[in-house]
């Protein structure tokens, strides 16, 4: 008798669903996670496919073990999963994995223990018992911590009241995961500018109950924010959920507030940094349906909405929503994926969108909502160059005389004062003057970064860090090492030097003191406790400081020295977003910014505050060279603990490329970093003309090779990176 056959979709490096047989009494739906048996040991899968005919001898197959009693994931993610993996050309289970990141959150929800008061009374009243009773009058459960908290007790009273009959254990089922949203609790009211563009929103997007993209773009302090508040009320009336996607956590600070403001509870938050166990708590309620808005990093893509209706990607362009590691995708493009398979709308929201979006906008792809003018009449800052050559800093200092003249006169005025560099660290290179010896990370082709406020030598490619040697590891030179360049922590020594009067705050991703310090020194600044800022692009957008009216970018010329074809694009987005911060409430605002190269491009755009100089000139470059958006892209890298065995296949794969019309390979050659984390790596460009289909030419050409000796194959449609 023929057996029913399923095809369970096993989270891990699996290119396909493996078949199982069902038990004859199980009845299974697709989605549903189940355990199965995998070699030894049992593992959690979901049902991908059941298919109507068995494709197997039944004999060859294993059963099912169970399935499990929670909601089955959504149909739209197990698309969505389908289509990440034969886009990024990634294992159909490792995409899966990312959907099942809590693996706790499958399992039966656990009750939680509650006490409440009886009609006993205890053996002798102290004043603590007291206390309690009188907390637990009210005749309402609670639990260990409320109960303490609020009683000002020990958690030995209360289980001594416990002992005694004169409170009960009760075993509750977890409370709603969040306090709900009002959608219609009143806003600010908008600007004219705000108020046409929600309009547009409402009814171009919300009111189509179609899949539409958008680019809401507006300057920097022109209030985007507000404005898709205003489409998520809309949203939330109709009982939708929304994603509202950031690329960086420490955007969330202001954000939270806004959005509580707004709606009188926060959203639920999902990045990294959150606990496990509330990332649990978050991963059910989104599942249930009760969480109605999520503000989470890129991988919050992954988690199972039922009922999605609305999805925001803030600061679109940041190249943070571009995961590199594991299967390479960008948050960008698989949201507005996201939002395709579900049929719903999304916006991106910029104040210096990516090429590729403001083409799509600019072609009629997209539609395009513009905020041309800063919220309350606020201008926009006036940006200036230093010519270094004309203007140096003093012998080993990084700020012009004329960038520290400009800050005394805004200091002095009770303003505040920006000092931009997007490098962490007090020196990205550390080298002995005796024997010219130069501290390097033995895993990668990288020098290590002094972090003197540590006492460390860090690198920021693989994580190795080592204690700073007092004397020179080659030649034993004692006092020998010095410094080379500026990171942060440099330059904030020098500010400290010109202004010691004057308070000051450091700000960068590997700030000691974790979220809560960022989130309390972000507070301060906002509140005009700190004069001066040092910091890194983590304070380059997002960030509303009433009292900053100067940005001086210390190295404005940094990002030009990547040479790939994003620098001139990032570099402008990165300064643009930075000036962006100075003179965004009643002050008016400046940003000078330090380069050896005045007449360039980008600075000469930033200087003449015309944006679509820089950006049409850009596309136009790109369309001439074949290149994104009028080209598509993909890296290859081949890495290996052996750089001969690395060579010899790198080799033997070129020779086996085929030849496609419209596709080209470009390698392989060494990575700008050769050896990273132990493996050295070469690497392949492929370029494809628009409509070439580069995944399938792909896929035949790589299975021509199979890797030995420890050789891995890293994939990477559409790179964002180069090295």
């Amino acid at each position: 008798m023929a057996r029913q056959i399923a095809h369970v979709l096993i989270p891990l490096a699996l290119e396909q669903p493996y078949s199982y047989l069902v038990p004859e009494e199980m009845h299974l739906a697709r989605g549903d996670f189940v355990k199965v048996p995998l070699g030894t040991r049992e593992v959690t899968g979901v049902i991908w496919n059941l298919p109507d005919k068995t494709g197997n001898e039944p004999r060859k197959l294993r059963e099912i073990i169970t399935r499990l009693e929670t909601l089955p994931l959504p149909p739209t993610m197990r698309k969505f999963v389908n289509w990440v993996a034969a886009y990024t050309l990634a294992p159909q289970g490792l995409v899966l994995k990312m959907a099942m990141s809590i693996p706790q959150a499958l399992e039966a929800e656990k009750n939680q223990i509650h006490y409440r008061l009886t009609k006993s009374r205890p053996e002798r009243l102290t004043p603590a018992r007291q206390r309690i009773i009188t907390l637990m009058e009210d005749g309402l459960a609670r639990r260990t911590g409320e109960i303490t908290r609020l009683a000002g007790i020990s958690a030995s009273v209360l289980k001594s009241l416990v002992a005694q009959g004169v409170l009960e254990k009760l075993a509750l089922p977890a409370p709603a995961t969040a306090k709900q949203p009002d959608p219609y609790a009143q806003g600010r009211i908008l600007s004219p500018d705000q108020a046409a563009a929600a309009r547009r929103i409402r009814k171009e997007l919300l009111e189509t109950g179609e899949h539409v993209t958008a680019l809401l773009d507006g300057v920097t302090g022109s209030g985007k924010t507000e404005v898709y508040l205003d489409s998520l009320a809309q949203v939330l009336q109709t009982g939708k959920q929304i994603l509202v996607l950031l690329p960086e956590i420490a955007l969330t600070t202001q954000c939270l507030g806004r959005f509580e403001a707004r709606f009188g509870a926060p959203p639920a938050l999902w990045h990294s940094a959150i606990p496990a166990s509330q990332r649990e708590r978050i991963w059910r309620g989104v599942r249930k349906g009760e969480i109605k808005i999520v503000v989470g990093a890129r991988s919050a893509l992954f988690l199972p909405f039922p009922d999605l209706g609305l999805i925001i990607v803030d600061e679109e362009h940041e190249s943070a929503f571009k995961q590199e590691d594991g299967v390479s995708y960008h948050g960008r493009d698989m949201a507005v994926v996201r939002a395709y398979l579900s049929d719903i709308p999304i916006i991106l929201s910029s104040a210096t969108p990516s090429v590729e979006t403001l083409n799509n906008a600019r072609t009629g792809k997209y539609r395009h909502i513009i905020l041309k003018a800063r919220h309350g009449g606020a201008q926009l800052p006036a940006i200036g160059t230093v010519d270094m050559r004309k203007h140096p800093p003093e012998r080993q200092k990084w700020l012009s005389p004329k960038l520290v003249e400009a800050a005394r006169q805004t200091l002095e005025r009770g303003e505040q004062v920006l000092l931009f560099l997007n490098r962490r660290g007090y020196a990205p290179l550390t080298l002995c003057r005796n024997c010219g010896h130069r501290m390097a990370c033995p895993h990668c082709q990288a020098w290590l970064v002094e972090h003197r406020y540590k006492g460390r030598l860090i690198c920021h490619h693989c994580g190795y860090t080592a204690k700073t040697p007092q004397s020179c590891p080659a030649c034993g030179v004692a006092g020998s090492l010095t410094a080379c360049g500026p990171g942060i922590e440099r330059v904030a020594e020098e500010a400290a030097e010109h202004f010691p009067q004057f308070t000051m705050a450091l700000l960068s991703s590997d700030l000691d003191g974790g979220m809560k310090k960022m989130h309390r020194l972000f507070s301060e600044i906002e509140a005009g406790k700190i004069d001066i800022i040092v910091g890194t692009q983590l304070v380059a957008k997002g960030h509303h400081f009433p009292k900053l009216t100067l940005v001086g970018v210390v190295d404005g010329d940094l990002g030009l020295a990547h040479g790939d074809m994003r620098a001139g694009e990032r570099t402008y987005q990165l300064l643009h977003q930075v000036a962006g911060r100075a003179g965004r409430a009643e002050h008016s605002g400046q940003a000078l910014i330090q380069t050896y190269d005045p007449e360039n491009p980008v600075m000469n755009a930033l200087v003449l505050g015309n944006r679509e100089l820089f950006y049409d000139r850009e596309i136009e470059l790109r369309r001439l060279a074949g290149l994104p958006p009028f080209g598509r892209l993909a890296g290859i890298i081949i890495s290996g603990k052996s750089e001969n065995h690395v060579i010899a296949f790198a080799r033997n794969l070129a020779h086996c490329a085929p030849a496609r019309d419209k596709i080209r390979i470009f390698g392989p050659a060494p990575a700008p970093l050769g050896f990273l984390r132990g493996r050295y790596r070469y690497r392949f460009l492929v370029k494809s003309a628009i409509g070439a289909p580069l995944q399938d030419f792909l896929r035949s050409w790589l299975s021509t090779s199979k890797p030995k000796h420890g050789i891995r194959i890293h994939i990477d449609i559409d790179p964002q990176s180069f090295l």
